[in-house]
């Protein structure tokens, strides 16, 4: 793993609990705990505020937010 790769903040509301991990291993962590703790169900998540961010910079990027 490169020290230069960024870490995402992952937070499962169902057992009140926050990490993070580099952003290479983010699929399989969540895929991993959510097996083990939640049989499957999708409840640990990518922090969801980092996400909006994300859609916010992906829109702007893209020109959704331009007036027509």
């Amino acid at each position: 793993m490169s020290t230069d790769e960024p870490s995402v903040p992952i937070v499962c509301t169902e057992c009140e609990t926050e990490t993070s991990v580099p952003l290479s291993d983010v699929a399989d962590t969540l895929a991993k705990h959510n097996d083990g703790k939640h049989d499957g169900e999708e409840i640990a998540e990518v922090d969801p505020a980092l996400k909006d961010q994300l859609a916010d910079l992906v829109a702007e990027d893209l020109g959704l937010f331009d007036e027509a």
